[in-house]
């Protein structure tokens, strides 16, 4: 579970409620795997106390997702998260707009993916799911990509059959090279069962939504059936 969306809730009043971190504790006992969670260059939600303080509490792996600059390289080497998935990330934005070009940035990307690895965090890539892409995060030495599913989540559901053969013609060429596929952004309850049916797929990072369901529901309960709408599809 991604708890960005926690912090952003908190830093609209500058309050410290509420807390990230116990959105965390409470994910992991409803059934949450791991956490993700994304620490901007602005520090529009999640904060660097907010990592410190995951990595002392939490029991389960936590996802630290970053941008490729050399401020997160140092904080990731610092924090040593479980895994360290590499994003684009612009300024303006209000979320990630699509994959990271890896390929392109090979050079830029190479020498933070060695370090990261030496120090003992799984990197994984955010790319969207073309196999030039995952042959450039082969190249890299990324084991682990998240394929973006941005794309299929925005599509009418009688038109997301192309992009969804899309994803899973990308985790299995994906498997095929050695990767291990995730996937993320954009999921819902209604759209979550043809991806997570996917075989090759190992993680689903799912954040927003969650969050927005949790005002209506609790925290607990929709975490729960998410779980549970996953489970069944595999």
């Amino acid at each position: 579970m991604n708890i960005d969306h926690v912090a952003t809730v908190r830093n609209a009043r500058g309050s410290g409620y509420p807390d990230p971190v116990r959105a965390a504790l409470l994910a992991v006992e409803a059934g949450a795997d791991g956490i993700t969670a994304h620490l901007r260059e602005d520090r529009r939600h999640i904060t660097d106390d907010d990592i410190a303080r995951l990595v002392d509490q939490l029991t389960v792996p936590l996802n630290l997702e970053m941008a490729a600059t050399e401020e997160m390289l140092a904080i990731a080497l610092r924090a040593r998260p479980h895994a360290v998935c590499i994003v684009p990330e612009k300024r303006e934005e209000r979320t990630t707009e699509g994959g990271l070009d890896a390929a392109g940035l090979h050079n830029h990307l190479a020498p933070m993916v060695e370090k990261l690895r030496a120090n003992g965090s799984r990197v994984s890539l955010f790319i969207e799911p073309d196999a030039r892409q995952i042959d450039a995060a082969l190249r890299l030495g990324a084991p682990v990509v998240e394929l973006h599913t941005g794309r299929y989540c925005e599509l009418e559901e009688d038109a997301r059959e192309a992009e969804l053969k899309r994803i899973a013609d990308a985790a299995a060429l994906a498997v095929k090279a050695g990767l291990e596929p995730h996937a993320g952004h954009g999921l819902t309850f209604d759209n979550v069962i043809p991806i997570a049916a996917i075989p090759q797929i190992m993680e689903l990072n799912i954040g927003h939504f969650l969050i927005g369901e949790a005002i209506f529901d609790g925290l607990a309960p929709v975490i729960r059936h998410m779980r549970a709408l996953m489970d069944a599809a595999r």
